[in-house]
């Protein structure tokens, strides 16, 4: 059975997805939006279908792996080497969340959601 992609209209959860890269976005002045996003990612995973999945387990990584960053980047800020690791996460973050969001206006499944880097 073929899958056909919808318009946001008729696909709630791909508004879902949006709203949570966004909300990615956004944690990057208000950190609390990052721990939203990814609740809403691991509620909205099971329903979902496959391509959007796709989305949502890009999303939880990127929550995951994201935070893995910063807590390194914290941890190693007294000799450095962290801001750049947290300049690192940002650029990262940016780049990740605005190919998601391409994907996700293509109605197409993210091509590599267990990445660690971009695509």
């Amino acid at each position: 059975m073929v899958e056909v992609n919808t318009p946001d209209a008729m696909n709630p959860g791909a508004t879902a997805a949006k709203i949570i890269y966004i909300l990615y976005l956004v944690g990057i002045f208000v950190a609390l939006t990052g721990l939203i996003g990814v609740i809403l990612a691991y509620v909205n995973q099971s329903g979902a279908p496959r391509w959007l999945q796709s989305h949502y387990r890009f999303q939880i990584r990127t929550f995951w792996i994201g935070l893995l960053y910063l807590l390194i980047g914290a941890l190693l800020t007294g000799i450095g080497v962290g801001w750049l690791i947290i300049l690192g996460w940002l650029i990262w973050l940016v780049v990740r969340c605005a190919q998601g969001l391409r994907y996700l206006d293509r109605w197409e499944a993210h091509p590599n959601p267990a990445t660690w880097f971009f695509t």
